[in-house]
């Protein structure tokens, strides 16, 4: 590819196109607040072709944030609400008879789109939790036996209420894997909630992004420029050692029945990777690895039900073995 070349689908320069994924934060920033780590990881997910699923208490912004990051992106967005009755083909499409012609065509669901928003994705049966599969790993969709191809880039973000499980389709331990991260929403600092507060008391509406000054500041160009830098970032034969022993570790640990799979491994080495490039650099450190580590790891450990029950979570499992397991000099 020609890197000097900027049309759509096409690639830019990298060190721009650092700098434009670099000011989505601040743009984002003038429609939600205080979340800079879980902007950092949707961006680290687009770099790596991977989906996101988001864990947080109602309110705390996840639909706005990733409207706000499509718009920063200019990138097509679409929300499919989860619910016990949704169907398969409400996600996919499915054919519909044309009278005019009397032939059966395609109409596409929401799914072809760059950023889809499954909300509340653990509200509906794992077979409609399932047609995301094949969008999800495979980038097409597959009715009436032809596949169908998604645009570059696509990103899922799913959300989860950790504190409503009543009626609720818990995700299979093969679909969580399939998700490069899980990022929790935390509930805003005392500062934080008072900027909202404020932003709203001053007219803010979060419905329409344009008042609010989000612009486009990068595109696909970039994220295409910056995919082919992340790939050629350099990664040590200690640091890919050492992540394998950090998955090993978790495989061993007496608190978890299921530890990370060759699978969380890869995935491990390659948002370590996009963060070494996000932060100007074009090889990985330790550094980078535990600095994903969490978001990339917790959602593909399982706990024992006895350690569940004394208060260990699946973070301080893995915080354990970061501090644990010897670190490449």
């Amino acid at each position: 590819m020609d890197p000097t070349t900027d049309n759509a689908g096409q690639t830019g320069d990298p060190g721009t196109a650092r700098d434009a994924l670099e000011a989505l934060r601040a743009e984002i920033a003038k429609a939600v607040v205080g979340q800079d780590p879980a902007v950092t990881g949707l961006v680290v997910a687009l770099l790596c072709r991977g989906h996101v699923l988001l864990e947080g208490v109602p309110g705390v912004a996840k639909t706005l944030l990733v409207r706000a990051l499509a718009s920063a992106l200019e990138l097509d967005t679409k929300r499919v609400q989860f619910t016990p009755d949704l169907m398969p083909s409400d996600v996919t499409g499915s054919l519909v008879y044309d009278t005019r012609s009397a032939e059966f065509s395609f109409q596409p669901g929401p799914v072809f789109t760059n950023l889809l928003l499954a909300d509340e994705i653990n509200r509906t049966p794992p077979k409609t939790q399932s047609s995301l599969l094949e969008a999800m790993e495979e980038r097409q969709v597959t009715v009436d036996g032809t596949p169908r191809l998604l645009p570059d880039p696509f990103l899922v973000a799913a959300t989860q209420n950790p504190v409503e499980y009543e009626g609720t389709y818990p995700l299979p331990e093969a679909q969580l894997d399939r998700f490069l991260l899980k990022l929790t929403i935390p509930l805003p600092s005392r500062q934080d909630e008072i900027d909202v507060l404020t932003r709203h008391a001053e007219g803010f509406n979060p419905r329409d992004l344009h008042a609010a000054g989000v612009r486009p500041v990068a595109g696909p160009a970039d994220l295409e420029a910056a995919r082919v830098a992340v790939a050629k970032t350099t990664i040590s034969p200690e640091i890919t050692a050492y992540v394998v022993d950090i998955c090993r570790a978790t495989r061993e640990s007496p608190s978890l029945t299921l530890g990370v799979s060759p699978r969380g491994a890869t995935a491990l080495l390659a948002t370590a990777r996009a963060w070494a490039w996000l932060t100007g650099r074009d090889y990985v450190i330790p550094d980078d690895v535990k600095a994903l580590a969490l978001p990339t790891l917790r959602h593909r450990v399982q706990l024992r039900p006895e350690a569940e029950m004394e208060g260990v979570t699946a973070d301080s499992v893995i915080n354990a073995i970061l501090a644990h397991v010897p670190v490449p000099r």
